[in-house]
């Protein structure tokens, strides 16, 4: 079994223990023997609730890396402490999967990708969203042409979601915190690669978040592929669903998909009329139901990395683009221009 630390103990670490546990083959492969956070009757809580009554607690993660001599560090901390987390993880030989985003700026999550291969250790982001079976299976249908040549991806999220904490005080929350997600997941979809960005973001009022809880983005991606998004975390009143409802247009037919189970396809069939004949397709369904599973997906797959030497789906050095759309996104709505990735 590896040895892991897991470092941040507040309510995200919770979503990271329950898949270890509910998950036999991670259970069987992994074994936490420290928690790590600036305030150890946290650490010592999450333990209790988890069973960990034999893990080393501690508020230095050095300290308990070299009495544990773990091999894994699962990364759970605020996006300001990411570097120094995941550069002293690496430094002392340790694989490391981190929350997203990867890091708080394109220059820190540059140098951790350098570090981690001075190291040679694999380096991997939790981009859980895109290991559901939504995203799983439009990626199918968009491979397998029966849309056509795709055009645009379009993608809504609005939720009125109070949390309290951290994220109300962050600048820029909807795009650094959240919209990585869906914009993850739309580049993963595509498989194209973003090129520029125009984006407007601001604080609506009623807002109970300091900075930048609502933001309106276009993208262009390879391939003369457009992707949009409008988001906000203070729309009170008509939730959709956290993963976004999504519009995916190809050259023969859209698919509709509401971010939890209904999807609506047409694609053209016939020549004639002013509007052409219209008929649904189904959509396939993922190719590997393994890959569904959110949190757990993610952590196996990079278990498997380690293992074996693959290469993770979420490794940093790939991630980073998904990071690089979110700054580009908030260089540009304060630059109020077009930026190019």
């Amino acid at each position: 079994m590896l040895r892991a630390v897991l470092c941040g103990c507040g309510a995200m670490a919770k979503g990271w223990l329950k898949a270890i546990a509910n998950t036999p083959e991670i259970k069987a492969a992994v074994d936490v023997v420290g928690l790590v956070d600036v305030n150890p009757v946290a650490a010592r809580a999450l333990a209790e609730e988890f069973g960990l009554g034999d893990a080393i607690i501690g508020s230095d993660l050095g300290s308990v890396l070299a009495e544990t001599s773990a091999e894994v560090v699962f990364d759970v901390v605020i996006p300001s402490a990411r570097h120094d987390v995941v550069g002293t993880a690496l430094a002392h030989g340790c694989h490391v999967l981190s929350e997203k985003p990867m890091a708080a700026s394109i220059e820190e999550g540059r140098s951790l990708i350098a570090q981690a291969e001075a190291a040679g250790k694999v380096h991997a982001v939790v981009q859980n969203r895109r290991f559901i079976s939504g995203i799983r299976r439009i990626r199918r249908l968009v491979e397998s042409g029966a849309l056509g040549e795709l055009t645009a991806i379009h993608c809504d999220f609005f939720i009125g979601a109070h949390f309290g904490g951290f994220r109300e005080e962050m600048d820029n929350v909807l795009l650094l915190d959240m919209a990585i997600h869906t914009f993850d997941a739309a580049r993963f979809v595509a498989d194209k690669v973003p090129v520029a960005v125009y984006c407007h973001e601001s604080n609506p009022r009623g807002s109970w978040y300091v900075h930048g809880a609502a933001a309106n983005a276009i993208f262009e991606f390879s391939d003369d592929v457009t992707f949009t998004y409008r988001g906000s975390w203070c729309a009170e009143g008509a939730n959709t669903s956290w993963e976004s409802q999504w519009r995916i247009i190809g050259t023969k037919g859209t698919l509709l998909w509401d971010g939890a189970d209904n999807f609506q396809t047409g694609v053209v069939a016939g020549s004639d009329g002013f509007f052409r004949p219209i008929e649904a397709i189904s959509v396939p369904e993922p190719a590997d139901e393994a890959q569904t599973h959110g949190h757990a997906s993610v952590i196996a797959d990079f278990l498997n990395a380690i293992q074996t030497g693959a290469k993770p789906e979420t490794v940093s050095n790939d991630n980073i683009n998904s990071l690089a759309m979110v700054f580009a996104a908030i260089e540009s709505a304060r630059t109020k221009q077009r930026v190019t990735l």
